[in-house]
Formats: C-alpha cells, sequence, structure tokens
C-alpha cells in the first residue's frame, strides 16, 4: 500500500502540505454504502474534511443527507446540492438566527436542528414564529458521553414537551454515542442495550401519537453497530476520508487512510536523529499519544515536536533518510488535522490531479 502515497515530481511542492487520495476516498465510500446496505440510510457528517468537493463526491454515489457541526459547515452541504442538513449542535445565542437566515437562503434543502435544554429550545421555537419558520427538530441524545445530550431517563419527557413547541416540527432523535471499543462483541454489546432502551421510548411516544420518525445514529466506529440492529439513519464521518486512529482501533470497518502529510526531512540534528517540517502547527494534536505514523519506516520512532519541528530517532538497524528527503505522515486524527490548511491537494496514482478548498474552515461563511 506503499506505492499508494508516495507522489511523482515533489520538488515543486511546499511542505508540509495536506493530500486527499481521492481513489481512496471513493473506496471509502464504496466500503460505507456496502455496510449500511443503501446510499440513502446514510447520513455522513462532514466535519472530518470540511470541503464542498468531497460532499459532491459522496452525491454522486447517491448520498443526499449529511450532518453538520457549524453553521459554515451547514452552508458548505446546502451549497453543494444536498437534500437534508442536520446542525448537530445545540444552537444558542447568535447561532440560532444565523440558523434561521441559511435556512430562508436555501428554501429547497430541508435543515434540522437539535438540542438538549428546554429554556433553549423555547427560545428557538419562539424565534421560529417570529420569523415565520417552522424547522424539524431532533432531541440530542446523550448516549453516555456525558458532553451534550439528554440523558436516557429524561428522553421521553423531554420529547414530548418539544413536541408540544409550536415553531419547530418535532421529528425524532439525535443518538451519537462516540463508542471505540476495539472489541466489537463489546461495541454491538453496547450500542444494542441502549438501542433498545430508546426503542422501548418511541414506542412509548408513538402510542401517544408523538413520531420519531427521523432517528440518526452512530459515528464512524459504532455505524456498522446500528446497521446491524436497528433500521434508523447512519451517520459515520472520518471514515470517508480515514485516519491512523481508526485505522488502529476499528480494524473490523476495512477503510483505509486516505489522506497524509508531505513533509521534508530538514535537518540531521544528532547520531541517528532526523527532523522534519511538521510541527504541531500542522497536525491534529489530540488523541493523546502519538499525533502520526512516518509512512514506510516502522523504524523511526518520535523524540520530540514542537511548533515547526518533529524529532525522529531510527533504530540502529534502520538507515535514516537525508536531509531533503521526501516523507509521507498519516495522521492519528485527520478532522482536525484537516481544519490546520486553508487548502486540499488532491492526488491519483501518484500524481497531483488539483486541490480543493477546505470551505468550512473558517466558522462563518456568509450567514
Amino acid at each position: 500500500m506503499r506505492g499508494r502515497y508516495e507522489l511523482k515530481n515533489t520538488q515543486n511542492l511546499d511542505t508540509p502540505c495536506l493530500i486527499y487520495y481521492t481513489d481512496i476516498i471513493r473506496e471509502n465510500i464504496e466500503t460505507i454504502i456496502r455496510i449500511a446496505g443503501t446510499a440513502d440510510r446514510l447520513w455522513p457528517h462532514v466535519k472530518t474534511h470540511k470541503s464542498l468537493e468531497v460532499i459532491k463526491i459522496q452525491m454522486q454515489y447517491g448520498i443526499r443527507k449529511f450532518k453538520a457541526a457549524t453553521i459554515a459547515e451547514a452552508e458548505t452541504a446546502a451549497a453543494a446540492g444536498a437534500e437534508r442538513v442536520l446542525l448537530a449542535y445545540p444552537l444558542t445565542g447568535p447561532a440560532q438566527k444565523r440558523f434561521l437566515d441559511l435556512a430562508a437562503a436555501y428554501p429547497a434543502v430541508t435543515f434540522y436542528a437539535v438540542g438538549d435544554d428546554m429554556g433553549q429550545v423555547e427560545e428557538f421555537s419562539g424565534l421560529c414564529l417570529k420569523y415565520g419558520r417552522k424547522i424539524p427538530f431532533l432531541t440530542d441524545v446523550d448516549m453516555g458521553m456525558n458532553r451534550t445530550g439528554v440523558s436516557i431517563d429524561r428522553l421521553e419527557e423531554f420529547c414530548r414537551l418539544a413536541s408540544r413547541q409550536k415553531g419547530i416540527s418535532f421529528e425524532g432523535l439525535h443518538c451519537y454515542d462516540g463508542i471505540h471499543d476495539k472489541d466489537t462483541k463489546k461495541r454491538d454489546a453496547a450500542i444494542q442495550e441502549a438501542d433498545l432502551k430508546i426503542k422501548e421510548i418511541i414506542s412509548r411516544l408513538a402510542q401517544d401519537g408523538i413520531s420519531c420518525k427521523t432517528i440518526v445514529a452512530g459515528g464512524s466506529p459504532s455505524f456498522p453497530c446500528h446497521a446491524r440492529c436497528t433500521d434508523w439513519y447512519l451517520s459515520p464521518g472520518t471514515l470517508i476520508v480515514q485516519d491512523a486512529g481508526y485505522y488502529q482501533t476499528v480494524p473490523d470497518i476495512p477503510c483505509i487512510p486516505g489522506a497524509a502529510l508531505l513533509c521534508r526531512v530538514i535537518s540531521h540534528p544528532g547520531q541517528d536523529l532526523f527532523t522534519i517540517d511538521l510541527g504541531y502547527k500542522g497536525i491534529a494534536a489530540d488523541p493523546p499519544g502519538q499525533r502520526g505514523y512516518l509512512w514506510g519506516m516502522e523504524g523511526a520512532e518520535p523524540v520530540m515536536q514542537s511548533e515547526e519541528h518533529w524529532v525522529f530517532c531510527m533504530k540502529k538497524d534502520g538507515k535514516r533518510p537525508p536531509v531533503g528527503a521526501c516523507l509521507y505522515v498519516i495522521p492519528t486524527h485527520i478532522c482536525p488535522t484537516t481544519a490546520l490548511y486553508p487548502e486540499i491537494l488532491t492526488a491519483e496514482k501518484g500524481i497531483v490531479t488539483g486541490s480543493w478548498k477546505v470551505t468550512a474552515r473558517n466558522r462563518k461563511i456568509t450567514y
């Protein structure tokens, strides 16, 4: 697989730079559709790539629904021609009006909001009434992350209250679980337990005429589990591009890392040491541990990293690369890595084929 990352004619490429391999990304999309069963069941997140072009590629495969973390990402999805866009982030402060302005600008797109605080939901509902809008709403469910969302023990009551709000149209649930367990059986068991509780709540709500017709569930590691035990919409994100983190922690999902950082060796500061021009300003600082992996150089061990430098040490039986050599780092976490770059270089079969703007890198585009 090493040959898939190496580029020809790199002499004029400034480093570090971000490369997306379009053939791999297409293969990953095909894999995700195969796991989901149909493209129509997918509601993928755009936070990984923040790119209008990547959304358009997914649309070529029949994917029409997208999830966003920011209003800029939601605008990017709408501009790409999405049919439905879910802003999976609580709307507070001026974001409420910005979201309504965005929805008004794209009347052919159905925009969905989420929430977990009844005070904010009531405020947003009132604003919708003021501006003559009725926005579809999903209750954000805390599946155990304790990050956002209504806890399962309060979920039924919250949904009943949300369904009474006049400015929004209660339509269902947003169920992101954040489960990353490497053991597939443990992952499945945890998800099935939570999904069963939610199904019971949905059934009780339905008995009183409150429909949860739209349920968007899971993230990249867990969406196959939800696919097996529900008929809900599925929401992978990272897997479309894929990174070293999920490649290692969820090996049961056969998606290949489709992005790399091209960098150069800039120094040999000591015996067996070499430094590349990829500091932590050029690669995501999370999760804890190694931030990226030098492809094809298993004998190189990271020593230290600063803002613009990353020092490695070669094991005694390895030969360090010469100063000026181009190397490829597969980031552990591609989502925040992409956000560090204004553009993505695209490549296929060893050739740079073009560039894409990281459209939603800034948190505001128009609205």
